[in-house]
C-alpha cells in the first residue's frame, strides 16, 4: 500500500458496542423501533414479495431525508409487483436473495450491505433506506437521499467583478460535484468520514494526490481522527479545533464559499476540508499572503491584478495603525506635523472634551455597532442603517462638538481600508488589534505603536499553520525567489511556470513552456521567450 493507502486506511472505531442483524425481519425490526422509539417522522413498511406473498420484507427511511419517489417507484414497485414475475421459493432463499432481489429487481444504482444495526440506523437518519430481508442475516442499504436543498448561487461574502459566480451550498455532495467539475483529474481524491458522536456529521478531505504536501495532508488526517465532540454544525468547529495556535487572534485557515478558489488552492498543493450542512470550506495551510489574496487577482491582467493587490496591503496596514498614529501625533508628537497642519488640527481640537484616545475609542465603537447592527439586520435594512447611521453619527457628533472632524476622516478610513480585506476572519484580527493598539499610543505615542507592531510581527514568525510557517515565504527553510512572483504583485502567467516551494513537496511544474511562439499578421513568427 501507498502513503496515501496507509494514511485513510485505518478507521475511527465506533465506540457502540455492535449490534448483530439476525435472521428474522420482525427481530430486526423491532430492534430499529426501539432505537428509535418516539421519532414520528421514522417510516416502516411491512410487505410480502415473490409469487407465494410467502417471504417478509420491510423498509426502514427518515421522512423528509429520502426521496419517497424512488422508494415507492423504484424500491417498493420493483419488489412487490415485479418480483412475483420471479420464481423464488423460501428454502432456496438464501442462494436467490443477491441474483433476484440485489442484482434483478431493485432498479436503483448504489447499494450496500451491512450487519450492524447501529450502522443501519446512522445510514437511516443520513437520508438512506434499509431494506430488511426475512431469513437473511444483513441489511442492504439503498441510497436514497432527497432532502430539500438550496440551489447553487452567488457567494454572499465573497463577490468578485470577474469569475465564477458559483458559490457552494449546504449539500457536501452538490460541493464535491462542483470541486469535480474544476478538477477533471484522477488524482483529485476525496474522503470522507464522520465526525460528531451525535450529529456524524460528514467531513470530507480534498486534495490532489501529486500536487499536495504529505506532512500537511497527514497532520490534517490526525487532528481530525482526533476531535471527539458531540455535534459539528460549522466548519468553524472544525477549525478551532484543528489550529495551531487557539490563543492567536489570527485565522490559521482560510474559509471560502467559491468552488474556484478551492480548485486553485488544490492546484497550489494545499488541503480543502468541506463539512456538510454548511457552504463554507475550510483551506490549510493558510498564510498571510493567502489570506490577503482574491480569486479575482488571477482572472485580471497581471498589471491591473497586481495594482490591486498593492492596494490591499497598504489598507490593511491603515486599518491596522490609522487611529493609533492619529493618537499618538496629536497627544505626543505634534512637532512631526508642518505647522500649518498642527495648528489646524489643535484648532479643531479646541472644544473637543475627550483626550484623543477617548475620542477615537468612542468613534471606533460607534462604527464596530454600526456595523454589526448592519449585518445583523436584513440586507435592504442593514445598508441603510449603516449608511445613514454613519453620516447621521458623524456629522452630528462634530456638532455636537464630542469629536473634531479630522477624527471623523481617520476612522472612515480607517473603516474603508478593513472592507478592503478579502477575508473577513484576518480582518476582524487587524480590527481587534487596532483597539489594544490604540491604548498603547494613547500612554506611549510612537514608541508603543512600534513595541506592538514588533510583538504582533515576533508572533507571525513563530505562528504556524499545520507545520508551515505563517509569514511564508518570508521565513520559510524552502523559500524559492520564484515564490516571490506572486506576494505583492503578480507577475504575467507565463513567468509563474512553478508552484509555491512552502506549499508543495512533489509536483512542481504548474506551466511546461513559459510562452509560447504567436503567429503574427505579417505571417512571421514572434519568439516570446
Amino acid at each position: 500500500m501507498g502513503f496515501f493507502d496507509d494514511l485513510f486506511a485505518k478507521k475511527k472505531e465506533d465506540p457502540r458496542p455492535k449490534i448483530p442483524v439476525e435472521k428474522n425481519c420482525e427481530k430486526n425490526l423491532d430492534k430499529i423501533k426501539e432505537i428509535l422509539a418516539g421519532s414520528d417522522d421514522i417510516i416502516y413498511r411491512t410487505f410480502f414479495v415473490g409469487n407465494e406473498q410467502k417471504m417478509k420484507f420491510a423498509i426502514v427511511y427518515t421522512e423528509g431525508l429520502a426521496d419517497k419517489n424512488l422508494v415507492n417507484e423504484y424500491v417498493l414497485k420493483n419488489l412487490m409487483v415485479l418480483s412475483r414475475m420471479a420464481d423464488m421459493e423460501v428454502h432456496a432463499f438464501r442462494h436467490q436473495v443477491y441474483e433476484v432481489i440485489k442484482d434483478g429487481t431493485l432498479s436503483v444504482s448504489d447499494l450496500k450491505e451491512i450487519d450492524d444495526i447501529n450502522l443501519a440506523i446512522d445510514m437511516i437518519l443520513s437520508g438512506e433506506t434499509a431494506l430488511i430481508l426475512d431469513e437473511w442475516d444483513k441489511l442492504l442499504i439503498i441510497a436514497s437521499k432527497g432532502w430539500p436543498t438550496r440551489s447553487v448561487s452567488e457567494p454572499s461574502t465573497e463577490t468578485v467583478i470577474r469569475g465564477p459566480s458559483e458559490g457552494f451550498t449546504e449539500t457536501l455532495r452538490v460541493n464535491t460535484a462542483l470541486i469535480r467539475r474544476r478538477i477533471r483529474d484522477p488524482k483529485l481524491k476525496i474522503h470522507q468520514m464522520q465526525i460528531g458522536r451525535r450529529s456524524k456529521t460528514d467531513v470530507a478531505i480534498v486534495y490532489i494526490e501529486e500536487t499536495v504536501n504529505k506532512d500537511v495532508l497527514k497532520m490534517v488526517k490526525e487532528r481530525l481522527d482526533r476531535i471527539d465532540i458531540d455535534a459539528v454544525l460549522e466548519t468553524g468547529y472544525i477549525e478551532q479545533l484543528i489550529e495551531d495556535n487557539w490563543r492567536s487572534p489570527f485565522p490559521q485557515a482560510q474559509y471560502t464559499q467559491r468552488p474556484d478558489s478551492v480548485a486553485g488552492s488544490l492546484y497550489e498543493g494545499r488541503v480543502a476540508i468541506l463539512v456538510d450542512n454548511t457552504p463554507f470550506a475550510l483551506l490549510v495551510p493558510a498564510t498571510a499572503i493567502t489570506l490577503l489574496q482574491s480569486p479575482e487577482d488571477y482572472y485580471e491582467r497581471f498589471f491591473i491584478a497586481s495594482a490591486i493587490r498593492m492596494l490591499r496591503f497598504i489598507s490593511v496596514a491603515m486599518s491596522l495603525v490609522l487611529p493609533a498614529i492619529y493618537i499618538a501625533i496629536t497627544s505626543y508628537h505634534p512637532g512631526m506635523l508642518p505647522t500649518d497642519l498642527a495648528l489646524y488640527v489643535a484648532g479643531s481640537r479646541n472644544n473637543v472634551p475627550f483626550p484623543a484616545f477617548i475620542e477615537a475609542f468612542l468613534m471606533e465603537a460607534a462604527l464596530e455597532l454600526l456595523r454589526e447592527a448592519g449585518i445583523r439586520l436584513p440586507a435592504p435594512i442593514g445598508s441603510t442603517i449603516g449608511i445613514i447611521g454613519g453620516l447621521v453619527l458623524g456629522q452630528a457628533a462634530v456638532e455636537a462638538g464630542v469629536v473634531s472632524p479630522l477624527m471623523v476622516i481617520v476612522v472612515a478610513l480607517t473603516a474603508m481600508a478593513a472592507y478592503a480585506t478579502p477575508n473577513y476572519g484576518f480582518a476582524i484580527s487587524f480590527r481587534l488589534l487596532r483597539f489594544i493598539m490604540m491604548a498603547f499610543a494613547a500612554f506611549l505615542g510612537l514608541y508603543g505603536v512600534i513595541w506592538v507592531l514588533l510583538v504582533i510581527l515576533i508572533h507571525l514568525c513563530n505562528l504556524k499553520s499545520f507545520g508551515v510557517p505563517y509569514l511564508s515565504p518570508f521565513v520559510a527553510s524552502t523559500t524559492s525567489l520564484k515564490d516571490f512572483k506572486d506576494i505583492f504583485i503578480r507577475l504575467p502567467w507565463h513567468f509563474m511556470k512553478g508552484r509555491p516551494q512552502y506549499l508543495h513537496r512533489m509536483d512542481s511544474d504548474r506551466l511546461v513552456n513559459n510562452r509560447n511562439t504567436i503567429e503574427t499578421e505579417e505571417g512571421g513568427t514572434d519568439e516570446k521567450k
